[in-house]
């Protein structure tokens, strides 16, 4: 089995958020995809069978299979794109969150995503000791999302595993306006696995449409501020979010499985 790692939202090795992607005839049983990706101990790893001129596409983290993943479709697709169909400017996956499609645009490779609804939910004492700063705003998408009016205060937080294992939604997603982007954010999953996301595309389809609500413009500069840090060209398009990003192979090799 063919497997690549890709380096996505970045234009160099080490930095950006790794993702393994294996181009396959078929899918494995789930419970090797499962093990695969426990195997590589990455946020994400991406499984692609063709179908057609198309391709469907099953993300699997640590913890299982999920629902939508941003980092790893720009992965899967840079994969796609410059060895298996280097001839076509763009490609189509069906997933689980209906067909997403990644374009060439220049450098970049831009995705078309589902933004997530936000709903506006109280500000607790529990997101303040989990956080170590009080959120000005909270919403509720797939994962909870919190506002925080200091830059500074998400590129320091370091909020324990169990503290985030107790909060409500799938991830945890902080984000402050930013002093060179116009926001930064962070996004931690110990439900999922991991425990912080480096570079979070599915984590944007919330943050994205808050912002562009706040800024009241479309487009939005994001940068994820991990220790590998990420930059994000993100467009709001009705209920859509589009993200852009550069992606670099790490590494290309051959898994021994039946």
């Amino acid at each position: 089995m063919k497997q690549y790692v890709v380096d996505a939202f970045s234009d160099r090795v080490f930095s950006g958020n790794p993702a393994a992607v294996c181009l396959l005839d078929r899918f494995p049983e789930d419970e090797k995809m499962c093990h695969i990706a426990m195997e590589n101990c990455l946020s994400e790893t991406a499984f692609a069978v063709p179908d057609g001129e198309e391709y469907v596409l099953r993300w699997f983290t640590p913890a299982g299979e999920i629902d939508l993943c941003g980092h790893a479709t720009l992965a899967t697709a840079y994969v796609v794109l410059r060895f298996a169909h280097p001839e076509w400017n763009s490609v189509s996956f069906n997933t689980m969150s209906g067909k997403l499609t990644v374009v060439r645009k220049g450098d970049l490779l831009e995705m078309d995503f589902p933004a997530y609804r936000l709903t506006p939910v109280p500000v607790t004492d529990q997101m303040e000791q989990t956080i170590g700063a009080r959120p000005i705003a909270a919403f509720m998408g797939r994962d909870l999302l919190c506002v925080l009016d200091k830059e500074e205060a998400v590129r320091s937080c370091a909020p324990s595993e169990q503290a985030l294992l107790a909060l409500d939604g799938l991830l945890l997603h902080i984000t402050a306006a930013g002093s060179d982007y116009d926001c930064v954010s962070r996004s931690f999953g110990p439900k999922c696995g991991i425990y912080e996301d480096p570079v979070c595309g599915s984590g944007h389809c919330h943050i994205v449409p808050y912002w562009a609500d706040v800024l009241k413009r479309d487009q939005v500069l994001a940068y994820q501020a991990s220790k590998r840090g990420g930059v994000l060209h993100c467009e709001m398009a009705g209920d859509r979010v589009r993200l852009a990003g550069q992606a670099v192979l790490y590494a290309a090799s051959e898994i021994f499985v039946d």
